[in-house]
């Protein structure tokens, strides 16, 4: 059986935690900061954990990626 493909987009956008969680970037900080206050800003830094649904749907973009599919 062929290898399954992982989408491009995804393996730029996210990673996996060693226990197999799905880490991405916090949407709503390319611009327009002017508007959004200082608390969001500040929360929105680094990277952030997945919900468990959202979870689900990239691991079906990255097939090898993820520990637990």
């Amino acid at each position: 059986m062929p290898k399954m493909k992982t989408k491009s987009s995804a393996k730029k956008r996210f990673k996996f935690t060693a226990s197999g969680k799905v880490k991405a970037g916090g949407a709503g900080k390319q611009h327009g900061m002017i508007k959004r206050s200082n608390k969001q800003i500040r929360n929105q830094r680094g990277t952030m954990v997945l919900a468990p649904g959202d979870a689900g749907l990239v691991r079906i973009h990255m097939p090898y990626s993820s520990k637990h599919n």
